[in-house]
């Protein structure tokens, strides 16, 4: 594929497009980078002009301020300098996709379609302590510290059973984020708390979630489903909390349905 490179805030941050079409943006979850998208992305090209950030803090791009406002403000720089156009459809898996929900109640101008995948509009105190504790774990050791966590929350029992070879693959994409950047959006994570705002979400809205996602459960999954006027629901069975790397071809569908 011909990727096309797209750098803003003075350069400080970086994405890359690929295809020709309507505008699809791509933000990506908190244990993964923008190749977690790798496997659709053809797919993708193939009918869309595709944007895949690299969020703040992963992989060259920069950090930033960690409130839902400074990646609001990050995301909308970004549509600017790859030059998506309003009518734009936006794809988040994960942390990505509650950067998108943010996104679509700030600016449901610029977007004509919303799709979130395993995410959550906030957490209730059993789901915040995993952020705490990771981001802890960070702190005193460094990313590889939650390699083991991190493959358990993205990836299904039985797909990391049939591919153990995922661990290693993890470490390999948790190494390359910078550990304030991720104690940052672990915190916002826990302070997140866009559910009273969500009925103000006026796109069209798929939610697509993994039957096993450990990290962002269903029940979650649903309630912004529920709360987003006319939002549809669809379920992967067996999948985990990255779709996309797991099960690409019902991700696919389920987008396109």
């Amino acid at each position: 594929m011909d990727f096309k490179p797209i750098t803003f805030r003075d350069g400080a941050a970086n994405a890359v497009q690929t295809g020709q079409g309507p505008d699809l943006v791509v933000l990506h979850s908190l244990l993964t980078d923008r190749h977690s998208f790798d496997t659709v992305l053809p797919q993708f090209a193939r009918t869309s002009r595709v944007t895949v950030f690299n969020l703040p803090g992963f992989h060259g791009s920069k950090p930033i301020d960690g409130t839902i406002e400074a990646y609001v403000a990050w995301i909308r720089d970004g549509f600017d300098a790859a030059g998506v156009a309003p009518g734009a459809t936006l794809l988040g898996n994960g942390f990505g996709g509650s950067l998108a929900l943010g996104f679509a109640i700030a600016h449901p101008e610029r977007i004509a379609r919303l799709v979130i995948s395993d995410a959550a509009a906030g957490f209730p105190e059993s789901g915040k302590q995993p952020f705490r504790v990771m981001s802890e774990k960070v702190a005193a050791g460094g990313l590889g510290t939650i390699v083991d966590i991190a493959a358990k929350r993205i990836f299904s029992e039985a797909y990391l059973s049939a591919h153990p070879e995922a661990i290693d693959e993890r470490r390999a994409a948790l190494l390359g984020i910078d550990p304030a950047a991720f104690q940052a959006a672990c915190q916002l994570m826990v302070d997140a708390d866009m559910a009273p705002a969500l009925a103000r979400v006026t796109v069209p809205t798929t939610v697509i979630c993994g039957e096993f996602d450990a990290a962002t459960p269903v029940d979650l999954n649903r309630i912004v489903a529920k709360a987003i006027p006319g939002a549809r629901y669809i379920e992967l069975a067996g999948c985990g909390h990255c779709p996309p790397l797991e099960q690409p071809d019902k991700f696919l569908a389920a987008f396109a349905a």
